[in-house]
């Protein structure tokens, strides 16, 4: 029997609490998270890709599995893919009238999502942070935020590796007397800054918190800023880069160029 995988443990949570709205909003967060493997109608011609589409109870469906494995135990043998992130699915969806099924037959977190589902998530998912612009008059430690907070973030920080060194979370007071909470990445890698504070944004989103709002700010090490935010704050360290995947291997694991329908 194969080992549960975190879609599947999400999934079990959301139908064993139907009416819980944080449940089935971690399950589409693990899911967009996750690597997912397309099934295809043909091999995919570089960055091109043509999806298996099916017409299933007046919907149409592409189908992706969390595992190869179960993608050829569906196919019942070997079958093209493309493996993407979830993310990175929904968004090439978004605006195809296209649905999905998951793990469809081979799997207990078989399910289908709607077209609409899909792009719901895709909104949800590009939503882009707000850039803003305050003097700070004064760093304090965080307090307040929910532990389903904390735990987001810390998970979300933990996919960011490379991205940063690491992050303080601090509550703020900015000079118009305005307080709030501030997560301050340090030595952010250039490029990285809209990953980073959409990465932040997720972590409220998925948690539920409707009326939340963390800042976002980037700070060198040697900055006055971040050592006072250290004397005070809830560190989160990002993890050293793991190795790149070599660009080509599946189509869509290249973050550089995603995938494209055909």
């Amino acid at each position: 029997m194969q080992d549960e995988t975190e879609i599947d443990r999400a999934h079990a949570v959301m139908e064993a609490a139907p009416e819980d709205a944080a449940a089935r909003l971690r399950f589409y967060e693990r899911m967009a998270d996750s690597e997912l493997f397309l099934l295809l109608s043909e091999e995919a011609k570089g960055d091109d890709i043509s999806p298996e589409v099916f017409d299933v109870d007046q919907q149409r469906l592409v189908l992706v599995f969390d595992r190869i494995e179960r993608l050829s135990a569906f196919a019942q043998g070997p079958a093209p893919y493309a493996g993407l992130s979830g993310r990175a699915l929904v968004g090439m969806l978004a605006g195809q009238g296209i649905g999905l099924g998951l793990n469809l037959d081979v799997a207990p977190s078989a399910m289908l999502i709607g077209a609409e589902g899909v792009e719901w998530l895709a909104r949800t998912l590009a939503d882009a942070p707000e850039e803003i612009e305050a003097r700070l008059r004064e760093l304090t430690p965080p307090g307040g935020l929910p532990e389903t907070v904390l735990t987001a973030l810390d998970r979300k920080l933990a996919m960011a590796g490379g991205l940063a060194s690491l992050a303080y979370l601090v509550g703020a007071e900015l000079q118009d007397g305005t307080q709030g909470m501030l997560l301050a990445f340090v030595d952010t890698v250039e490029g990285a800054e809209a990953a980073l504070a959409r990465a932040v944004g997720e972590a409220l989103t998925f948690s539920g918190i409707e009326a939340g709002r963390i800042d976002v700010i980037h700070l060198r090490s040697s900055d006055e800023l971040a050592a006072r935010a250290a004397r005070v704050g809830l560190r989160f360290d990002l993890p050293k880069p793991a190795a790149r995947p070599v660009p080509g291997a599946n189509p869509g694991m290249d973050p550089d160029k995603p995938p494209k329908l055909r």
